[in-house]
């Protein structure tokens, strides 16, 4: 199947019961056995659920993955993936990426003895500096989240190899629609399903997908073990979410384009950061590995002055002032104060993260009513 397609058909099939096109929302805790471990594929609803199973296919097929696993949140999918960790183990990973995965990193898993380098990977050869025999895992996102920089996925994949350290890859902005990074040598992908993949800003979910049977086997461990699993109406609104991807995602790329393009015209807007323009750096490296640009656009003002900043968002009338993205409206933030507020403040301006920086995600509205509503409120 092409990925048009596998968004609705892959590795569907229609509900056994009744033929039900549309998986069942099977809100039960438990399943009925004809005798002692002897039941239809299901016995306990945080182990397996058939319809969170048929969520966990869809995210394999339209990742070119052999196996999918469904948490309760992006980070969630992030703890699972660190858990495979041990004390005295290394983390090499991109030093501009989601505040979040950053405060887990730091704030919880450093305690715990697991020492992480955040490394520039803009130039992907850096990395090799910092592996040593205890280097285990090498996490990126691409684009990274909130200055849009582009990582070699494909390079970072032979460096790992290389060196038999696992490669784990938030596609969160990308979407399998744009690139999809197993078949570039990842090992691991990580979704917030919340923002694309779901599409809708009504859920919050994650995924990882994977090829290798043996470090499935340990992530269903360890889901299965820890509990961080999404409920059945959740996995439905994803599952149905995720049917629309490659023409949301089409609209998302076309719009981010205009506004960026427009931004970059503006007489009071300094810097404007989106993969597609040719001044981008790594623009060359993201027109190999992704389809298109995708929905993000993150920029700053040309007095980099933090209050002018906050008026602009809570001007804006369209965007809706909101954490999170990839839903079908746009949304805006300031990552200083909001999703990147747990980075001190020096490391924050070390990334680019400066306090004029917002950040957009746009939305698959009218192009036209979008850039007249960044007009009025940039004035």
């Amino acid at each position: 199947m092409k990925f048009n397609t596998k968004t609705i058909h892959g590795k569907q099939k229609p509900d056994a019961a009744y033929g039900s096109v549309m998986p069942p929302i099977y809100q039960t805790s438990t399943f009925v056995q004809s005798t002692p471990g002897k039941h239809k594929g299901y016995a306990y609803a945080r182990s397996s659920n058939p319809t969170r199973h048929a969520l966990e296919d869809s995210f394999a097929s339209i990742e070119n993955g052999h196996y999918g696993l469904a948490f309760s949140s992006g980070l969630a999918a992030i703890d699972a993936v660190l858990k495979l960790l041990k004390q005295g183990d290394e983390v090499i990973a991109t030093h501009d990426l989601y505040g979040g995965t950053y405060r887990l990193f730091t704030k919880l898993y450093e305690k715990f003895g697991v020492k992480f380098h955040f490394v520039d990977m803009q130039n992907v050869e850096s990395i090799e500096a910092y592996i040593n025999s205890n280097t285990k895992l090498i996490w990126i996102e691409s684009p990274t989240n909130p200055m849009l920089n582009i990582i070699d996925i494909k390079y970072t994949a032979k460096i790992a190899n290389k060196h038999k350290v696992v490669l784990a890859m938030d596609n969160t902005f990308a979407t399998p629609y744009l690139q999809r990074p197993l078949d570039l040598g990842a090992d691991i992908v990580m979704h917030s399903a919340t923002k694309y993949l779901g599409g809708h800003s009504d859920v919050v979910m994650g995924a990882l997908i994977v090829n290798d049977k043996e470090l499935a086997e340990r992530l269903y461990f360890i889901q299965n073990s820890s509990g961080a699993i999404c409920g059945p109406q959740d996995a439905f609104l994803v599952l149905r979410g995720i049917k629309t991807l490659h023409v949301r995602m089409q609209r998302h790329c076309e719009n981010a384009k205009a506004v960026a393009t427009f931004l970059a015209d503006h007489p009071k807007i300094k810097n404007v950061y989106w993969p597609g323009f040719k001044t981008h750096p790594n623009n060359n490296v993201a027109r190999v590995q992704m389809k298109d640009f995708g929905g993000m656009v993150s920029f700053t003002t040309k007095e980099n002055d933090y209050k002018a900043a906050i008026k602009i968002v809570e001007n804006l009338r369209i965007f809706a002032l909101a954490e999170s993205l990839g839903g079908v409206e746009s949304l805006a933030g300031h990552p200083a104060s909001m999703t990147h507020a747990s980075i001190p403040k020096d490391d924050r301006e070390k990334m680019g993260i400066v306090d004029s920086l917002i950040r957009l995600s746009i939305g698959i509205e009218d192009e036209a009513d979008l850039i007249a509503d960044l007009k009025q409120a940039i004035g």
